[in-house]
């Protein structure tokens, strides 16, 4: 039992100006049959991430059907919080359209970058995505006093809303390395959340240091996660859980590292699970972070969190 691979199914070829190179953190959304548009982080020529999509048949003959000319949400205005880049989250479908949650972030001095986690919305995915708000809907705070990264919301019931968020437990200074866990807030709305700051998923060897980009599917009465792990090189490592909160590490078992040569031979990161036709598929990144574009791989076999 393993992850099936299909190698490379959409990288940008550099001629918009907005996407000169990367889709990194590739989103899947279901439009209809076996296509699915995928959202991603490109970089324009100043290297700010825009966000962009493509059309994809999902098969086991993946094809490119169509891809955006224009972004879907662009870096914010000079002085907001994301005026430096957008990364995508993950979109959420509701009853009145879609909500789109991305890390934004500015460029630092004495620290490199900060992060927060903002909001926009659509009616449609023909539509454009509109910011909720010029500012954050989650920002650094006595929980998270250093940075926060890519979100990931699932909605189990009106009022029940769970995201799962990437945390600093140190500053980020210089060049020193990050240690960057994944962290739980909850919501009644899906727009204000409270959080208590307690790390929910950790390290579990002495070389990782990072998690990010989670991502969360449900495999029966269970919650299966993915997420890119950082230590020697990026890879996706795996967890499960009954209620969001207590996670077992599956690595050994449902975790997807690099291949042995080609666009994914150095590291596999910012996985993304879906459900398609009763198979479990992930939309993973390989090398250069987004670089050499999307890939997917679907699990070959019988699953078991």
């Amino acid at each position: 039992m393993s992850w099936k691979r299909f190698g490379v199914v959409f990288v940008p070829d550099g001629s918009q100006p907005w996407a000169r190179s990367h889709a990194a953190l590739p989103t899947p959304v279901h439009v209809v049959g076996d296509i699915f548009r995928f959202f991603y982080s490109a970089r324009d020529g100043e290297k700010r991430s825009h966000l962009g999509w493509a059309d994809i048949e999902v098969s086991e003959t993946p094809r490119l059907l169509e891809a955006a000319r224009e972004p879907a949400l662009s870096p914010g205005d000079d002085g907001t919080f994301d005026d430096s880049g957008v990364g995508i989250g993950c979109i959420v479908r509701t009853g009145v359209g879609f909500m789109l949650y991305y890390m934004g972030w500015n460029l630092g001095v004495r620290s490199p970058w900060r992060n927060a986690i903002g909001l926009a919305q659509s009616p449609a995915l023909e539509a454009p995505f509109k910011r909720f708000s010029p500012g954050p809907i989650l920002d650094r705070s006595p929980e998270d006093p250093y940075t926060i990264s890519y979100p990931f919301v699932l909605q189990f019931g009106p009022n029940d809303w769970r995201m799962w968020y990437g945390s600093n437990l140190a500053p980020a200074v210089g060049n020193a390395d990050m240690r960057h866990a994944l962290k739980l807030a909850r919501s009644r709305d899906g727009v204000n959340w409270t959080r208590d700051g307690a790390t929910v998923l950790g390290f579990v060897t002495e070389t990782e240091y990072a998690l990010a980009r989670p991502t969360v599917v449900r495999v029966g009465d269970r919650l299966l996660m993915c997420f890119a792990s950082r230590g020697e090189n990026y890879r996706i490592g795996a967890a499960g859980s009954e209620d969001g909160v207590t996670w077992t590490r599956l690595d050994a078992f449902v975790a997807l590292g690099p291949s042995g040569n080609g666009w994914d031979s150095e590291m596999t990161c910012y996985p993304a699970l879906f459900w398609h036709r009763e198979q479990l598929w992930l939309a993973y990144n390989g090398n250069g972070y987004g670089a050499t574009g999307i890939g997917l791989a679907v699990w070959d076999g019988t699953l078991v969190v």
